[in-house]
């Protein structure tokens, strides 16, 4: 491959993450292209609640989506409750297509370069990384849990019998309701196999996602939770259903030659905790941080997603067990444990 690069960063992936490694190039002085098929503003299932930490690093950034506060996290099931408040400053329901057009808009404005292509092959030399028809010194990849550049990189690792025990793959969907918001927290309601969220997103919409395993139907998920229900009921949903999964994925390393592996891309455990965008936002800071030291990345990788990863994979090998009745009467419990866990998660 020849020296010659159109761009210092290629950033395959559009989404949020994607969006936040461009301008973070942008602002250590670097060019940058994205290249996404996709045109405009991206929606897909995600629970819209953004922590205090994730507010934290998209204003480091230039953008501050201004929306419906988010006081704390409520767990609940049929018969009790246990709530949280953040310590500090709130976080934010905000609609993924608000949080993207506003990331859009700060690409554009710092003179970010968009290619409308697919990535079907990566050519790696020893002076910079080819993909979509665009020359650059680094490429990374932000291109979701299904990575296509993760595959073409043979980064990829099987996900059956990890981490202690096989786990049934998760899926998540998402609909929002017009219905003002009852309360200001994220009220993560426990049903017998799935988990609802309900996040405040405006005066007069709330949305909902659920998490389940394969097979998980929104109606019948949401029939399971008699208040949540209760509360729906007869209230018009203004978005269709989306979904993703399965959720878990891993990786055998970060990084390949010239490519780093950014957000859901890089693996990914679960969205029951909620954290994935301030992880991604992390990744991303370290990914351009390390841009010439591999070794580097990895170590920071680990580093910004440590605590999501042991408080996440507990947390769904304790969900996925016989055990799970008991996780809203062991947080009820022990408030303080429950309190510094949401708080390790939100910072």
């Amino acid at each position: 491959m020849s020296a010659d690069v159109d761009a210092d960063v290629l950033v395959v992936g559009g989404g949020p993450v994607g969006l936040a490694a461009a301008i973070e190039a942008r602002l250590a002085g670097l060019s940058v292209v994205v290249v996404e098929p996709r045109v405009g503003v991206i929606d897909k299932a995600c629970g819209e609640g953004l922590m205090p930490g994730a507010l934290t690093a998209l204003s480091r950034l230039g953008v501050d989506p201004d929306r419906t506060p988010l006081t704390g996290i409520s767990y609940r099931d049929h018969r009790r409750h246990v709530d949280h408040a953040f310590r500090g400053v709130p976080g934010r329901g905000v609609r993924r297509t608000v949080l993207h057009a506003m990331l859009l808009d700060r690409c554009a404005e710092l003179g970010v370069d968009r290619v409308v292509s697919r990535v079907t092959g990566v050519d790696q030399g020893m002076t910079g990384v080819e993909a979509a028809g665009v020359r650059a010194r680094w490429l990374l990849a932000c291109d979701g849990l299904h990575s296509p550049v993760r595959r073409l990189v043979g980064l990829e690792a099987p996900v059956s019998g990890w981490p202690r025990r096989p786990l049934a793959p998760r899926f998540g969907l998402r609909r929002h309701f017009a219905v003002a918001p009852w309360s200001s927290m994220v009220e993560v309601h426990w049903g017998p196999d799935a988990e609802a969220y309900v996040t405040p997103i405006g005066k007069n919409e709330v949305g909902v996602a659920m998490l389940g395993p394969r097979g998980v139907d929104f109606a019948t998920a949401l029939a399971s939770f008699p208040l949540l229900s209760r509360r729906l009921d007869g209230r018009e949903p203004t978005t269709a259903v989306r979904g993703a999964g399965p959720l878990r994925q891993r990786t055998t390393a970060r990084t390949s030659g010239r490519v780093r592996l950014v957000g859901d891309a890089s693996g990914y455990v679960d969205a029951l905790t909620g954290e994935g965008l301030r992880v991604g936002l992390a990744q991303a800071r370290a990914a351009i941080a390390c841009l010439d030291d591999g070794a580097a990345y990895e170590r920071a990788w680990l580093a910004a997603t440590r605590s999501y990863r042991v408080l996440t994979t507990g947390l769904v090998e304790w969900a996925t067990s016989p055990a799970r009745r008991a996780i809203v009467p062991a947080a009820q419990a022990a408030p303080w444990l429950f309190a510094t866990v949401v708080e390790a998660l939100a910072r």
